[in-house]
């Protein structure tokens, strides 16, 4: 089973995280959670949200790169969900067997990510906090599924990376089965 954590400033106006959401929405085995529509006060349900964890192999942040890391109310889901006992206990990671898989979008094109370019440091630099979030609570950290440079990306190329999206959690969901 795959929990699909999407956070968006402005989905509604969003031309790829909309497109990717669509993408996955309905795919057996998914469950596509808006952040930003479930809590719109920012109040957000803690114990409902470990539930959703606890129920899920799979756990993917889906949002735009801004500011070199995720929204806010990803983050704050972050703090409120990703709780010692919950998903960490000292020394000891809870959430060892599912796996953490971060898809987002960047405005920059992938030529600026990386060492001495114009954002300085390669994604995977970027990423560390999130792959770290990974490391202490227990979960295998997926190879990110980026896409880069989004002013910029033609239908087309939306279309296929939206495939990509869907096939990568079909894929995960059959090995999840398996």
């Amino acid at each position: 089973m795959t929990l699909v954590l999407l956070d968006h400033p402005d989905l509604a106006s969003s031309r790829i995280n909309a497109t990717l959401a669509d993408a996955v929405r309905g795919l057996p085995g998914v469950t596509l959670h808006d952040l930003r529509a479930e809590y719109p006060d920012r109040r957000i349900d803690v114990a409902r949200e470990q539930r959703l964890v606890r129920a899920h192999d799979l756990i993917v942040f889906q949002f735009p790169f801004q500011w070199y890391s995720v929204p806010s109310l990803l983050k704050q889901w972050m703090d409120d969900v990703l709780l010692r006992g919950f998903a960490y206990d000292g020394g000891k990671p809870l959430l060892t067997g599912k796996t953490l898989q971060v898809v987002t979008s960047t405005g920059g094109v992938e030529e600026a990510y990386r060492e001495g370019g114009f954002h300085r440091y390669p994604m995977s630099a970027l990423l560390a906090p999130l792959e770290n979030t990974a490391h202490r609570t227990g979960m295998a950290f997926a190879p990110p599924l980026i896409l880069h440079d989004v002013r910029a990306v033609t239908p087309i190329e939306l279309a296929e990376h939206s495939e990509r999206y869907r096939e990568l959690l079909a894929s995960s969901e059959a090995c999840l089965i398996a």
